[in-house]
């Protein structure tokens, strides 16, 4: 009971992390579609901005682990949120220098924090109770990265999308004319991301004044993990697998929805804003129910039903027409809500001394984000039709559901 006590407030602080890179990562939706049409962009184009940000995970994951490994889990996720400020600081210069390669930068440069992150503060939200409940509690952790989900497409669409001028319009303008009401509407990501920026050194700063446990004395050992020695654990493969796979699919759904349902059913941005509300407060009663119903579901089977679910959905959204197809897209974000804590806590298990490596593996495997969306992008503008994409989210859930159903087994 005193543990749990003591664990309570580090809990707190960790699961506020959730929130932040939740609230960072579902501003992308609203920025893709605002810099496709600042900058005249196709739907592949559009998507380097996913491929900026999920890149990132790839290439900062395993000196992420490193870091917790060597300096504790306080350090790094200090050394996160004052990477993730930067980022969005460099929004401000992006935005005056009109150039979509600044942009590209600091969204990856916010994702590099975003990484360290994420890299703390799921195996810490996993270690601070009761194991036999640590996919519960990663979940509902993630319930709050939830509720970022839902706010931020709200905020961000009020902040950074402007009425602006229609595609016609705009070609109707002179050269001259045009760069200067493009550039205008880049300038509305400026305060939103200051604003960011601000929060995070403040919570930088609180991190640094409260007392966390270090939770690396749970796994103290002389030995060192490795990569291939973390890898011989059959659950962690398929764990970095199914998350790779997942992680694209959630990209590709919610990064790309406004895209989709301007085009699938028709509605203009703003409308598809709202819809995408809903689609994140799908997601984040998703996470809620799913913490629930493990109370009476293995995990496991809960996320193999889910992905099947989601795979029907797939086949919905490709094959109809109107809203129904948003729909299709609201109920995959709430068959998706479970996912990436539920592989990431399955895929940890039982990893002792490896899980700090086991961690930054399954981090890596976020790099999915980068290209599965641009697979998307591909069969979009190759076929025409935006919604051949969602080939790529059915294969994916169906990954997702194998793991489930037997990649997420232990053996000894």
């Amino acid at each position: 009971m005193e543990k749990s006590k003591k664990d309570f407030i580090p809990f707190i602080l960790i699961t506020c992390l959730f929130f932040l890179w939740g609230f960072a990562n579902n501003l992308v939706p609203i920025l893709i579609p605002h810099l496709k049409k600042s900058f005249t962009l196709t739907t592949t184009q559009s998507t380097l901005v996913d491929s900026a940000v999920y890149i990132a995970y790839f290439f900062m994951a395993l000196p992420a682990g490193l870091i917790m490994k060597r300096f504790g889990y306080k350090t790094g996720i200090i050394i996160g949120l004052l990477l993730f400020a930067m980022g969005a600081f460099l929004f401000v210069p992006a935005a005056n220098n009109q150039s979509y390669v600044y942009f590209l930068f600091a969204s990856f440069v916010i994702a590099c924090g975003l990484t360290i992150l994420e890299t703390a503060a799921n195996p810490y939200a996993s270690a601070l109770g009761d194991p036999a409940s640590s996919t519960q509690r990663l979940n509902l952790a993630q319930s709050f990265n939830g509720l970022a989900a839902f706010l931020a497409p709200l905020i961000g669409a009020k902040v950074i999308f402007t009425q602006g001028n229609s595609p016609e319009t705009l070609n109707a303008m002179s050269a001259s004319v045009r760069q200067a009401a493009l550039a205008s509407e880049a300038y509305t990501v400026k305060t939103p991301y200051t604003i960011l920026g601000l929060v995070l050194i403040v919570i930088a700063v609180l991190f640094y004044l409260v007392k966390l446990p270090d939770i690396r004395a749970k796994n103290s050992t002389t030995n060192k993990a490795t990569v291939l020695g973390t890898f011989q654990h059959t659950h962690l493969r398929w764990a970095v697998i199914a998350q790779f796979f997942y992680v694209g699919a959630q990209v590709c759904v919610l990064s790309l929805f406004i895209l989709f349902a301007t085009e699938s059913a028709g509605i203009n941005q703003f409308q598809a804003a709202q819809y995408l509300s809903f689609g994140t407060l799908a997601f984040l009663i998703g996470r809620f129910t799913g913490t629930f119903l493990m109370n009476y579901i293995a995990p496991s089977k809960l996320l193999t039903l889910y992905g099947l679910l989601a795979a029907v959905l797939c086949v919905i959204a490709i094959t109809t027409h109107g809203m129904i197809t948003i729909y299709a897209l609201i109920g995959m974000c709430f068959f998706m809500s479970i996912m990436f804590p539920t592989i990431f806590s399955l895929g940890i298990k039982q990893l002792g001394t490896d899980t700090e490596m086991g961690s930054s593996l399954i981090i890596m495997a976020i790099v999915g984000g980068a290209i599965l969306p641009r697979l998307f992008g591909l069969i979009s503008d190759a076929t025409g039709n935006i919604q051949m994409g969602y080939l790529v989210p059915m294969v994916s859930f169906l990954v997702v559901a194998y793991y489930g159903w037997k990649g997420s087994e232990v053996k000894e």
